[in-house]
Parts: structure tokens; sequence; C-alpha cells
């Protein structure tokens, strides 16, 4: 199936303009990924056609500042939902299933409360936004430390994001991982300014929110000792908020989820299937 590429031109009131890169590909029910902090548009389901395969029209972008998107004057999730907000005017798309992991979950839900009715399902992968900005430190590893890390280089930041106490069987998948994100980007600086400024930012304020969502959700969870920044126990506070919520999560000692395009590709389609979001 030939995917093909778009790009979105945002005008920002007094900052000139930022153009997000995207790509689509297959037909039927749109799906759009939106990609964690430090990612890029590859990262939501690990580059797999799966949704492809099965029917659906997936989109994806790669958001302000990441990937082959501009740099932008400002990384706040108000910023994200807009440039959101852009990507679906520009394709023309009212009702979309939205697929957000950590970062781009945050940003999902930010979009669906505020526009419910625009979104028939929604998946959320390894959410980390716990209602609140997040400004001090995270098992041991504040963002600035992350943000100064990759001032030095990819490999200072494989360094500093991979913590000691992961175990040895993830180490070397984490390492790569990591490095090939990084290696798509087209300017580091603004991925590390990205680090900066966007864990202090508010996405909704407080999960109690959350009780008021209709939509049908799957949230996707990773246990602690391979994802020690995304916590099971707030993926698993988001289905108790949630009314309508399925929760996933790897069997323990299993590779997680997230991390298996194809398995989690599938997992995504047979929810929205369950749900009724088909051809």
């Amino acid at each position: 199936m030939e995917t093909t590429g778009f790009q979105v031109l945002r005008q920002l009131a007094g900052a000139g303009s930022l153009t997000l890169e995207g790509e689509e590909a297959g037909e039927g029910p749109p799906v759009v990924l939106l990609h964690g902090l430090s990612a890029t548009r590859r990262n939501v389901v690990q580059g797999s056609r799966a949704l492809i395969k099965r029917g659906y029209r997936l989109i994806s972008y790669d958001a302000r500042g990441h990937g082959a998107s501009q740099p932008a004057p400002r990384y706040e999730y108000s910023d994200l939902v807009a440039d959101l907000d852009a990507v679906l005017e520009q394709l023309e798309l009212d009702r979309v299933a939205l697929v957000g992991s950590s970062m781009g979950a945050a940003t999902a839900m930010a979009f669906t409360l505020e526009h419910p009715e625009r979104v028939p399902a929604l998946v959320q992968i390894t959410p980390a936004y716990t209602g609140y900005a997040r400004t001090g430190d995270v098992d041991g590893e504040s963002w600035e430390k992350l943000a100064t890390a990759l001032d030095g280089g990819i490999e200072e930041f494989i360094r500093v994001a991979q913590p000691g106490n992961l175990p040895e069987r993830w180490r070397e998948v984490a390492r790569e991982a990591t490095r090939q994100r990084m290696e798509r980007h087209a300017d580091l600086s603004a991925v590390a300014e990205a680090l900066r400024e966007l864990p202090s930012s508010i996405a909704w304020k407080g999960l109690d929110r959350l009780s008021e969502l209709e939509v049908p959700v799957l949230v996707v969870g990773s246990q602690d000792d391979s994802d020690w920044l995304h916590p099971l126990g707030v993926a698993e506070e988001y289905c108790r908020k949630l009314p309508n919520c399925e929760l996933v999560v790897e069997e323990k000692g299993q590779s997680p989820l997230a991390w298996q395009g194809a398995r989690l590709s599938n997992a995504i389609v047979d929810f929205f299937e369950r749900v009724g979001y088909t051809a």
C-alpha cells in the first residue's frame, strides 16, 4: 500500500509559521497516531502496517520540533492540541480515532476531553500524565538532566536515559531503540528544548475529568521493570476513572506490548472492532 506524505503549515500568532511533516496510507476509517516526547511518528506502532492491512487509513505526523517537523517557539500541550486540530482540518477529518503514546496519549486525551463527539475511539499507550505539570524528578532523573544529556549528543542521552536498574534482558533492546529514534530527528536542540518545556505544561487539570468521558478507551500499560518512565499505576488509574475503558498489559517478564508493533496494532484493531469503529 503506497504511503503519501503531507505537510501542514501552521501560522503562529506573532511567531511566523511552523511546518509539520506527516504521512498517510491505506483506506477505511481514519486513525491518527500521536507519538511521545523525543520520539517520531514511526514510534507509535513501531512502523507496523497491520492497521492498514486490516482496513484502516493510517495517519501520522512528527510533532513540532521532532523528526522532520520544524522547531517551534514553544512546547506546551495546548500547542500540541492545536497542531492536531490543524492536521485534522487540513485532511478534512471531522471524526477520527486517536492513538497516542506517552506525550501523544496526553495530547489525544486533552483533545478528546474538549471534543468527545469527534473521537469515536481512543487508545492511550503507556500514559504518564497524571493531571498536573511534572516539575520535579522522575525516579531520580530530571527532565533537565535528560535535555542536558541530549545537548551532549545521542550517545550521552542514551547513557543518561537508561536507568541503572533496568534488567539486563532489556538493556541492549532499549539502547538500540533509543538510538534509532534519536537518529530520526533533524534538530536535536529542538528536542532538548521540548524535553525542558513540555513536562511542566498542563494537558488538562486533574484525572477526575476522565470520569466524564463516555468515549471507549483502550489503555496499554507496561510493567514497571521494563518502562520506568510510564508507571503501570498511571495506566491502571486511568481505567479506574474512565467509564468505558479496557486495560491491556503484558505478563511479567514478557517484552512490553508497546514495543511490539504488529501485536500492538492487532490489539488496537480488535478493540476498534469491539466498539464498532469499522468500515
